[in-house]
């Protein structure tokens, strides 16, 4: 045995020390790719939601042609909101890639 150090394991302590490091950073890595996945699919999620609730609540009286243009007016104030949900997703997801 080198320099009378019982090591209970066996090998080299500085290896296992080494090892146990590269085993924590790739566990780190993977944690952090899935918070970034997660909040992605939140964030789209939320986005889906938020944009079909409020088109649930238009109320769109008067002929076909006019609902379809109630609901057009709705989606030019929603669509931006729900582009910025899904960018800030976007952004998320692909900013540890």
């Amino acid at each position: 045995m080198e320099g009378g150090f019982n090591f209970p394991f066996g090998g080299d302590p500085e290896e296992l020390m080494r090892q146990l490091q590269e085993f924590t950073e790739k566990q780190t890595e993977a944690l952090a790719e899935q918070q970034r996945e997660q909040f992605a699919t939140l964030t789209l999620n939320t986005a889906v939601e938020l944009t079909a609730a409020a088109l649930s609540q238009v109320q769109a009286p008067g002929s076909i042609d006019e609902q379809a243009t109630s609901m057009r007016d709705a989606m030019r104030v929603l669509f931006p909101e729900a582009v910025a949900l899904v960018s800030a997703a976007r952004q998320g997801f692909m900013r540890g890639r």
